[in-house]
This record gives C-alpha cells, structure tokens and sequence, in this order.
C-alpha cells in the first residue's frame, strides 16, 4: 500500500528527522504533540498536527490522531510506543500501516530473559546470567542487575560485591517499574573492559535480511550511549564477519523485517562476543550507518512497510570512510551528568566544517523534566576516524549554544582525549580517562573574551542612551575615572575597566588596546591589539554569552551596587535538578556519615541519589516524599561534627 500520509508518534529530534525523509518522497506530515511541546520545531514542520491530551503513550489517542488524519501509516520512532507489541498490533487492526517490524517480533525481544533463550536457540553466544535474585554465586562479581524490559539504560545497576546486591536489585525494580511498568530483573555477568558493538538489520515481506555493518556505541555514561561510530576499529575482519553472521541469524529466527539493531557486548581481552538484545526500531545511532552506507533507513522503512523490497542487495551494499555521532544533551557532567533544565537562548550551529545536524530544539525552546533532556544529534563523516573526530570536535566548538547547561565541552573534551584519538575506546572508559567536564581556557583566552563582552556592553549602553548616542562611552572633556564591567566566570569575579580614546579606540587597565570594528544585538566585531576577534553574542537572564574559537564563552553580568544575597540555612543541602522526592532515609536527629544516602530523587525516570557531604547530624528535614521539587530547592539541613564542626570562637 503506498503512503500518502504519515503520522509521526514521537516528537523533538526523531519526529524532524522522519519528517526530512517523507516530505522528500512526497508524503504528507502529521504530528502528535503534547501541551508543553506545543511551540516545538517539530509541531511546526509538520503539515498538519493534532493535540493530545494526554501523552505520547495513549495508543488510542494517537490511534485516533491517525484516523481523523486519514494517515495510511504510523511511524513510531524511538522510544515511548516504539516497542510496544500491543500498540503495533492495534495499529495493524486498524488498517493502518505499521512502520517497524511485526508486533510477534516485537513481543519476543521487549523480553529480554526471553531474547536471550532464543539467541541461545540460534546458536548466538550469550553471557552467563539468571532469573533468580539470590543465585549471585553462579554468575560472581561484578554483576549487573538488568531490567527485563525496556532500554536506555534505565533499570540497570553494576554490583561490586554481595553487599550492594539487595540495594541494587532493589532500585533497578523501582526504576524499571517507573519507566517500564515491569519490575522484572535479573542476573548478569558484568565484564568490565569491553565495547558496545551493534549491527545494522534489514528485511522486508519478501523473505530478504542483510545487515549494513556494525557500529561502535562504548562510549556511555549511566550505561546509555553518547558517541557513536561506525565502522568499528576494534575489530578484525573475520571477527566483523562472525558478528554480523550471529545477527543474521538472529533477523531470520524472529523473520524479521524493517530496520533493527542486534546488540552485542565485545570482551576487549579476550575478543569474544556475546549477545546482548535487539532493539526492534529505528536507533538514535542510526545516522552513522547511514553516513558510511548511504543509506536513508528511514526511506527503507517506508518502503518495506508499503510492501516493497529493499533497494540494494548485500553484495551492492559498499561502505565508505568513518562516522562518529555525538549525543548533546541538556545535562551537567561535573555534578554526574544531572540533567539541566531551562530556555535555550541561542542555538546556531556553525556552517563550516560541514557536519549532520539532527536537532530537536531550536532558540527559544525550553529543556524540561518531562523528557529524555537529548538537545542534538551530531555526525561526522571523513575519509578516516581521525578526520571524522576533528571535524565533529571542531563543529561542537563552534557552536553558538547558550542558556541551558549541556555535555558539549564534555563531549569536546572526549573526542580529543589522546585515548580516544588512539581507538582505546572501551565502556569505561569515561571512569577511565576522566575527560574535562568543561573546556579549560588559559588565562590570556578568558581576559580577550572579557574584554570582548566589555566591548560589546559598552556599544549597546551607547545605543540604549538617551542622548550623545555617537560619544563613546565613558568619554569625557577631562580626565574622569575609568569605565568598569564586573563579571563573573566560573565563579571568579573579573573587573575589567577601560578608557575612551579620542580616536574611538579604548584602552583597558591591562594596557590592552582595542577598537570596536561592528556591533549588532547579536555580534561583534572587534580589534583586540593586533587580532581580529568575531564573535556572536546571546544575553539574557542577566548573562553575557560569546560564541569563540574555544567555544561559548559564558559570563555572569554582576551589577554595578550588588544587592543583599538571598540566604538559605547553613549546613542546607538544595536539590540539584528539578525532580520528585521518591524516598526519605533519614530523620532528624540522626548521625550520618561522609557519603551516606540522604534521600532519592527522580526526573525523567532515572534516580538520582543525594548523599551527605560530610558527617553530622540531620537537623530538619524541609521535603517530603513524592513533592515535586525545583532546581535548588532546600532539603535537609546537617550539623557538622567531628573535623567539619566549628570551634566555638570560630
């Protein structure tokens, strides 16, 4: 059956990225859209959109968005309704084209105990593992605690010894339970120094399944994915064979047809596989493959789901130089990659070098808890891995972003680690090589940006003013004291003052000199000593933002009288995310230790552990469980004792 119209069951970056593909094929759009996604790119690209009321998990709602739609087909994306067989078979029923694979298949890999019985049936290795919760022994340490539906990396809790075991099964449950509805977990070995290699599949009606490659995804924090690759260069040609035959296998024991990743857990000492899961969908990763292939998987899914045949054959099928894709998400890797929350109030990315831009937001969206807080997709493509990582670094540094807190200078920092230039890229390896959370400007980087943003304040002052519009600021027929701007980076307060020349130019109390060549709302352009400085500038909410060739450069704009500062209690621990209080472990009056578990909270369904800072004793407790909390929000109060307490004439 040919698709006319398409209706899109996800939003943000997925949604767009569909979009891109069926309007090139001629194919009506149709977006689902919640209230809080209702000014979102997506919504707007779309031809048409209809409003839920309720969430993107309503199978009837969307079910019905189809209808009223007259959509022929539903493509599901990722995440939310994407694995789910009863949906997919609803959407079957109705006579509507369901774009992934069969809701059987489905039904038997969501299962992940059930997966690896039917690896197991198709001669795939697995790793050892098991359903009873209290037979650690037969498996050792350390182990992971999995969810037995599900993915993300959401349920999943890597135990060290016998005594963790209860506390981990137990939070895996809860979490499983919250993202999944299924607290079922079990057992499996865990091995440390290994890498996260998946393959392509492809089938259609018509009995044909071949794979596009593999692709390299060891690159993860909180066991979820954030750079991905393709081809892998960790492995040898006979072992690129073995593993690509073993998802064969697997594609043909579930008859499987549109697009799927066979998953696979490679041991970096030993060279052996083992099987992992298939996630019967479209994967985030998907673009990498594309890029070495391509390959438009999405256009092959439409195809495959109007009953057509895939448009290449496995002899056909070449694959050209390296990929890498970077996950930039809303989130603060120096406080263990709490997610962040707030209005996005710049977000340019650059036109050189060129790179793939899959993005769900634009300037003026906002980055909420509701959702996975995944900002953009960037991908690379070169005539080698060494080419690929420099031109991704290089388009993530040029990057205009400002306003939310994010991984970029983080994921900066990964891509030129000298370990991952060299392919040393094993799943541990951000506990491993610890790469900077934030890009580290040398001293002379920061005051040439200082200066910069002094400069540009200064030209919106002269043009916000009154009168004399044309004087320069801080020009005077005599000799008055010096202009100042008072900022704040990384906590440090900087002053940087300056004097007017008669010539325009100004002279700054370092001896600096410089001249302002073009100012606008949004850029500058100046001469600081003998270097040209370009810059793009975003302010809002009392910051000063400026896009350089280190990045974007972020100041705090520190009033000229600082007014008295809001004081919280001493000894306050705040919430460090927006999120929901799930457990209190502590009353007051108790003695906790350096490192004790405070209390729990959850945004976007991962659990987030407040831990005491030091030892003391719990004075107040200012929450209770299940209140929704903000972003620095108090919580409890300690008294430090023992090395922390306060002499008594301190």
């Amino acid at each position: 059956m040919t698709i006319k119209t398409l209706l899109v069951a996800n939003r943000g970056e997925i949604a767009r990225r569909i979009f891109r593909t069926a309007k090139s094929m001629g194919i009506t759009c149709v977006a689902v859209y919640t209230n809080t996604d209702s000014n979102e790119p997506f919504v707007k690209e779309a031809d048409k959109a209809i409003r839920l009321s309720t969430s993107y998990l309503d199978e009837a709602e969307i079910i019905n968005a189809a209808k009223k739609t007259e959509s022929d087909a539903i493509h599901p994306g990722y995440g939310f309704l994407s694995e789910n067989a009863s949906f997919a078979k609803a959407v079957t029923e109705e006579g509507i084209n369901w774009v992934g694979p069969s809701p059987e298949a489905i039904e038997s890999m969501g299962d992940k105990i059930a997966a690896k019985k039917i690896a197991q049936e198709s001669d795939v290795p697995t790793l050892p593992s098991s359903n009873n919760l209290d037979d650690s022994s037969s498996i050792g340490f350390p182990l992971l605690v999995k969810a037995a539906a599900g993915g993300g990396g959401k349920g999943m809790r890597i135990v060290e010894n016998k005594n963790d075991l209860s506390e981990a099964i137990s939070a895996a449950q809860r979490e499983a339970k919250n993202a999944f509805d299924d607290e079922r977990v079990f057992l499996e070995r865990y091995v440390p120094k290994s890498r996260h290699i998946e393959v392509q599949i492809l089938g259609d009606s018509h009995g044909n399944l071949l794979h596009l490659g593999e692709r390299e995804c060891s690159i993860q924090r909180r066991h979820q994915k954030i750079i991905e690759e393709a081809p892998s260069s960790a492995i040898s040609e006979e072992q690129r064979e073995l593993i690509t035959d073993a998802a064969i296998r697997m594609g043909k024991s579930l008859a499987y047809q549109s697009a799927g990743t066979v998953e696979f857990l490679l041991d970096d000492a030993t060279g052996d596989f083992f099987f992992l899961e298939v996630n019967t969908r479209l994967q985030v990763e998907h673009p990498v493959t594309e890029a070495v292939t391509g390959v438009d998987l999405v256009r092959e899914q439409l195809k495959i789901s109007s009953g057509e045949t895939i448009s290449f054959t496995q002899e056909s099928l070449m694959r050209k130089g390296h990929a890498i894709e970077a996950r930039l998400y809303a989130e603060d890797p120096s406080k263990d990659f709490l997610p962040a929350v707030g209005e996005i109030l710049a977000f340019s990315p650059p036109l050189e070098p060129s790179v793939r831009w899959d993005s769900g937001v634009e300037k003026n969206s906002f980055v909420g808890v509701e959702f996975d807080p995944m900002l953009a997709k960037v991908i690379s493509h070169g005539e080698d891995r060494t080419e690929a990582t420099l031109k991704l670094a290089t388009a993530l540094e040029k990057l205009h972003l400002a306003g939310v807190t994010t991984n970029r200078d983080f994921l900066i920092s990964t891509l030129r680690h000298k370990s991952f230039l060299e392919g040393e890229t094993t799943t541990d390896f951000i506990e491993t090589n610890s790469p900077e959370p934030k890009v580290q400007l040398t001293e002379d980087e920061i005051e040439k940006a200082a200066i910069t943003a002094a400069l540009w304040i200064q030209g919106k002052n002269r043009r916000s003013a009154g009168v004399l519009k044309s004087i320069p600021s801080g020009w005077r027929n005599g000799r008055l004291p010096a202009q100042e701007v008072s900022l704040l980076y990384s906590g440090e307060k900087i002053t940087v003052s300056y004097k007017s020349e008669r010539d325009g130019s100004f002279v700054f109390n370092n001896g600096i000199t410089a001249k302002i060549h073009h100012w606008s709302k949004e850029h500058i352009e100046a001469e600081i000593e003998v270097e040209r400085v370009t810059s793009m500038i975003t302010e809002g909410q009392g910051n000063i933002h400026l896009q350089t060739n280190e990045g974007t450069v972020s100041f705090e704009i520190l009033p000229r009288f600082e007014p008295p500062m809001l004081q919280i209690a001493e000894g306050s621990l705040v919430a460090p995310m927006p999120g929901v209080v799930l457990e209190i472990r502590v009353s007051s009056g108790d003695t906790v230790a350096t490192g004790d578990t405070l209390l729990t909270l959850e945004a976007m369904k991962m659990e987030h552990h407040v831990k005491a800072p030091y030892e003391g004793i719990v004075a107040e407790i200012l929450v209770s469980e299940n209140q929704q909390l903000d972003n620095g929000a108090p919580l409890l109060v300690i008294n430090p004792t023992g090395e922390n307490k306060k002499g008594e004439n301190d």
